[in-house]
């Protein structure tokens, strides 16, 4: 089994094991088992990383792109969900591979909530954007993702997916009123934000993802950073 497969098995295996705990004790430690669950499935990510031997220049590359992600988020504040950081992680994702997006979106999540406010939901954002990356990763070799059509369908659905798996922690929060109506109005009340997220994606990809590869590229092969080994 390759490095990456058993990366996916470990933080699958792990997350399933804490949504049997969640199932059995959610009435009385709801909160933390959240954070159990979403803390066990980023590990084996991290844990992949350290044991890798990196240069002083790949480590602040990735510190780097990761501070662009949640810097370009702050400006962007006043407008809901509206921000180019899932396009930063994607960009970094498809140069650098899913290891590096994972970690980039992870990073963009602390960072940026230093100026706009950590909180619960802070660990399930640095797991929102760093699936993000990783997915991104995953698919960069697929003719799906060279395209610019396959970048913004990807981007379109991410917008929608974020938002969806962010809507869990608040309705973790509310477990002892959860029914079909608490839940479906939860989702609808997110559409909007959602959609915002969509189409920021859409318009950031569709206008700068060119040159931003172009530049990530050449950064890549002047410098000989990061090179990428899936298997």
């Amino acid at each position: 089994m390759g490095k990456l497969k058993r990366t996916i098995y470990v933080g699958s295996m792990a997350a399933a094991i804490v949504v049997m705990a969640v199932v059995l004790w959610m009435d009385k430690y709801y909160l933390p088992l959240s954070f159990m669950m979403i803390g066990l499935a980023m590990l084996p990510f991290f844990i992949r990383f350290e044991r890798k031997t990196m240069k002083a220049e790949e480590i602040l590359l990735i510190a780097m792109l990761g501070a662009i992600a949640a810097v370009s988020r702050v400006p962007f504040a006043p407008l809901p969900s509206v921000q180019p950081t899932s396009f930063v992680i994607m960009m970094s994702a498809l140069v650098f591979g899913p290891e590096v997006g994972f970690l980039v979106g992870s990073i963009a999540a602390v960072v940026s909530n230093m100026f706009l406010g950590q909180g619960p939901w802070t660990p399930w954002q640095m797991f929102c954007w760093g699936m993000i990356g990783f997915t991104a990763g995953l698919l960069r070799n697929t003719r799906f993702m060279k395209s610019l059509w396959g970048k913004n369908i990807f981007g379109f659905s991410w917008g929608f997916l974020f938002g969806w798996i962010m809507n869990l922690w608040f309705l973790i929060g509310m477990y002892d009123h959860l029914n079909w109506k608490v839940f479906v109005s939860a989702y609808v009340a997110s559409f909007y934000f959602d959609l915002a997220h969509a189409l920021s994606n859409v318009f950031f990809i569709t206008i700068f993802s060119a040159i931003w590869i172009k530049i990530l590229l050449r950064v890549k092969t002047k410098y000989g950073l990061l090179p990428s080994n899936d298997k």
